[in-house]
């Protein structure tokens, strides 16, 4: 998913999604580069005049290129000057990127939540609880946790429809 890097730190699909199984203290491992395989395409750019810098603008967004570059001990150098060892470690960095994140906004600008009543402890079909006969859980307050994008309204419904079905179903028996 989409990353965004803001003033405030990441946001955006791929950090919201993250948030549901981060836990702080933990570090999270981002591939800067999805689907490219960086170390074989600096590897044949070696051979050009080209420096690292202008390689990884054309596959990074550039501000993200030129802030990756500040990080490395010879900067913006010429690739046939490169040692492919150097190169490798570049390309398995943005790989592999591993910040640990100071914290969250919190649950004022919270998107995404995990945890809630859990499933085991309701009947699958009527989503009544196990523990508390006639009590029934639906949507958001049960613990299901899935991708963003509107599964959150699809789980809602989906167990509304069938508590409401099991619900009939025992009134009319």
């Amino acid at each position: 998913d989409d990353l965004l890097f803001t003033h405030r730190g990441l946001s955006g699909p791929a950090a919201l999604q993250a948030s549901s199984y981060w836990r702080p203290g933990d570090a999270i491992d981002i591939d800067l580069a999805p689907g490219i395989d960086l170390a074989r395409t600096l590897a044949e750019a070696k051979t050009t005049r080209r420096r690292l810098g202008s390689i990884l603008a054309d596959l990074l967004p550039r501000r993200l290129a030129e802030a990756w570059l500040t990080t490395l001990t010879d900067g913006d150098r010429p690739l046939a000057d490169s040692r492919d060892r150097d190169l490798s470690a570049v390309a398995a960095g943005l790989h592999r990127w591993s910040p640990t994140p100071a914290g969250t906004e919190g649950y004022r600008k919270a998107e995404v939540t995990a945890g809630g009543v859990d499933t085991r402890d309701l009947d699958s079909r009527s989503c009544e609880s196990r523990l508390v006969p006639g009590l029934h859980f639906i949507g958001e307050v049960v613990d299901v946790t899935g991708w963003l994008g509107g599964y959150n309204f699809q789980w809602a419904w989906a167990s509304a429809a069938a508590c409401a079905r099991a619900m009939a179903a025992n009134c009319s028996a």
